[in-house]
This record gives C-alpha cells, structure tokens and sequence, in this order.
C-alpha cells in the first residue's frame, strides 16, 4: 500500500477535524477545538521546529491548561506529536515543566478521557510518553518513537548515526511498522484506512479507564524477553542514606537495582519502592517497578516513598525493539491510579536522576525531596552532548532544583527531617 507524506497528515488531520485555532501559538504549540461525527474535540498539535526539543515551559504549561480542560469536560482530546521531546536547552526548567505536564495528562487519562496521538516524523523521549497516555496511536510515514532518538542510540551502541547498516537496524527497531507489530493500539497510515475511520475507533470512550491500565500493564509482561521474566536474587539493602531516613528501622530488600519493602520513621511505617544502581532502567526493571506498584493498587497503603538514584532510562536497542517508552510510562500509570486510590505517594532522590525516569516517578508523587548532594538533570551529559554537541559539569544547588519545580524540598541527612 502507498503512503503519503508526513505533512500531509498533519493538513488531514485538520480537515477531517474542521480544525479552528485559539488563541496564538505557544512556541511550538497550536491548540484548537474541532468536531468529529458531531462530537466537540479539544486538538494540540506540537510541530518539530528545533533539534533539542518542542517541549519546553512554555508548552508544558500550554499542553497542562489543555489536560485539565479536557478532563473536566470529558472532551476528547487529540494530540498531534512531532517532537524530540524536552526543549534540552532550557535545562532543568523545562524537566520542572514536564514533571507537571505529565502530572496533568495522567489525571486525563485516568478520568476517562479518550486520548488519541496522532504523530509525525520525531516523537521521542518525553513525547514518546506523551504518546503512550492515548489509548491508540496513529504513525505517520517515516515516524520514529522511541525513549532515546537515533543520535542517542548510536552514540550509545559505539556507532555513526549516519551508518546506512545502523540505520536499517533503527528503522526495524523503532519506525511505525515495528510499532504496529508491537500493539493493536498501534496504526500506521495508509491511503487505504481513511483517517476517520481510525478516529472512530480512537475515539471510543472507555468507562473502565484504570482496568483498561492493568490490562496494558500484563500485555507488557507477555512482551518481555526471557532473559528478563529472570527472577534476581534478593539482598538485604545496605545504603546509609536510607537507614537515616529511617531510625526505627527498616525492612528493604535490593534485587538487580529493584527496591522493595518497609521502612518506619517518626510518622509510622510506610511502604517502599525504588530504582538504584548504575545500569540505566530498561524494559525489565521498569516492569518489575510497575508490577509492585500495581499490588500495592489492589490493598493501597496510606504512604508509599519511592526511591530514586539511577541517572536514565536504557539507550539499547534491544529495550527500544519492545517499546521502552511504554514500559516507562506503564510506572506512571501504576503510581497515578495508586494514587487516586489514597495512598500518598512521596519520591526521594538518592543521588542521580533524569529525564523520562524522573518524569514518570515524579509526575504522579505528591511530593519530590532530594538528599543533600542529590544530582537532577535533564538527560546525562554524554547525552546532552551527543544532542547539543556540548555539556556542562556545572551541578545546581537545592535552591535551584525548587525554583525549577523539579523538587520541593531538601533532606539534609543526620539532621532532624523536616517535615
């Protein structure tokens, strides 16, 4: 079957929605409002127009506004995503920004809202996760989605980005066609499938929003390579930082950088979830996070601390052939519906944290504190580098990290906590 080109898309997809603008433009966001078979939709489009990002404050804030409309109205929603992701140059206000975006689009999506992503040539990172708040998702010819974009990837695997052979290899790995293998929820567009016809079916309320959210999360587990169904030994978690955090003691087994347990300070006992270590988190440690998460969903505690100290998510190959974006948003899914469940949902940076990770712990907790010393950043810096072609070692203080709405407050350990 002949495709179309990506541009074309984007002009379909305003005519099929009769697309009219309000307001003016937020950087690279357009919102408007549509009709759809008689149906009133809410539109966001965010089109590519720079290397290091569509999404920085500006369009958080703008694509917030629009989340909290649409789930008071129960509009539906669609979302027009052509984006590498966080605006990578604004630094840690554009990850403050995020966190509270992504914050917005979890409630949407736990409401019911019916969220359809419609996505041009570039959706990576951030977006990719954006993306994966919509119950169906619609590829764009020569789209790519992917937790990390090609320049990431290759510098991560030791190779040219420009290498036809490592080009062939992401293109299996990450375009619409391997994304459709991947989900039903998964389309690419043809000639052949009329865009209404897949609005209609995208478009369908669901009245079970959350258990539609289970389910996604057991459809992960049948997708995960065997080597990851591996069940790692569990260790008594030996960590200095977490026993001050908790002088009535503590109960916190450690497998392959998965936290798991209990720990009781002045307020009580509370339960315990984290990610350690230095291996950045790819598909199998992300579901296990998730998979806890969702126990703890069916008997929700009153407090659950999640524990942070892994800089990045994976830049394998190997996760991004199985939709690593998914598997990262699927731990923001289980947290929010635990969540809304009562259970107040505390995250504590440890040391190093980042990008889509941070995001997806930080989105739905309640609060974020960071450990005296704790590092914040965007993406690590080979990373920035590899995007931006520069990096910096210039590591911000506790001040900064609350002013850019990346953290709350600071724990200065072996002094009282403040609470």
């Amino acid at each position: 079957m002949s495709t179309v080109p990506s541009a074309t898309l984007l002009d379909t997809l305003r005519g099929t929605l009769a697309f009219e603008q309000l307001g003016e433009r937020a950087g690279n966001v357009t919102i408007g409002r549509g009709a759809f078979e008689g149906r009133a939709v809410r539109v966001a489009l965010v089109e590519n127009r720079i290397a290091s990002g569509s999404i920085g404050a500006i369009e958080a804030e703008r694509l917030g506004a629009l989340f909290r409309i649409v789930a008071r109205e129960r509009a539906p929603l669609v979302l027009f995503l052509d984006s590498a992701g966080a605006k990578v140059s604004e630094g840690l206000r554009a990850l403050g920004a995020w966190r509270a975006l992504y914050r917005t689009g979890l409630d949407a999506a736990l409401c019911g809202v019916p969220i359809a992503a419609v996505l041009g040539k570039n959706c990576y990172g951030g977006s990719s996760m954006l993306a994966h708040l919509a119950t169906h998702r619609l590829f764009g010819p020569g789209t790519q989605l992917a937790m990390s974009g090609p320049a990431i990837l290759a510098s991560a695997a030791g190779m040219d980005v420009l290498d036809e052979a490592f080009r062939a290899i992401v293109e299996a790995s990450i375009s619409g066609n391997a994304r459709a293998k991947a989900s039903a929820a998964n389309a690419t567009w043809t000639k052949d499938a009329p865009l209404a016809q897949w609005l209609r079916a995208a478009l369908v309320v669901n009245p079970k929003p959350l258990a539609a959210l289970h389910e996604r999360h057991k459809a992960l587990g049948l997708r995960l390579p065997d080597a990851a169904k591996a069940r790692p030994a569990w260790e008594d978690l030996r960590r200095r930082d977490v026993e001050q955090l908790y002088p009535q003691g503590c109960e916190i087994r450690e497998a392959a950088g998965f936290l798991s347990g209990t720990g009781t300070d002045a307020r009580g006992t509370e339960a315990v979830l984290g990610i350690v270590g230095k291996m950045p988190v790819g598909v199998d440690r992300a579901w296990r996070f998730a998979r806890a998460t969702w126990k703890h969903a069916a008997t929700p505690p009153p407090r659950l601390r999640v524990f942070l100290d892994c800089a990045t998510h994976a830049a394998r190959l190997d996760d991004e052939k199985i939709v690593l974006s998914e598997f990262i948003a699927d731990m923001s899914a289980a947290l929010a519906v635990l969540g809304s469940r009562g259970t107040h949902i505390e995250l504590t940076i440890l040391g190093a944290a980042g990008g889509g990770v941070y995001v997806a712990l930080a989105g739905p907790a309640n609060t974020v504190t960071t450990v005296h010393g704790a590092v914040i950043q965007v993406l690590p810096g080979a990373a920035i580098a590899a995007i931006l072609g520069n990096a910096t070692d210039n590591a911000p203080d506790a001040a900064e990290y609350v002013a850019a709405g990346v953290s709350d407050r600071e724990l200065k350990l072996g002094l009282p906590p403040e609470r």
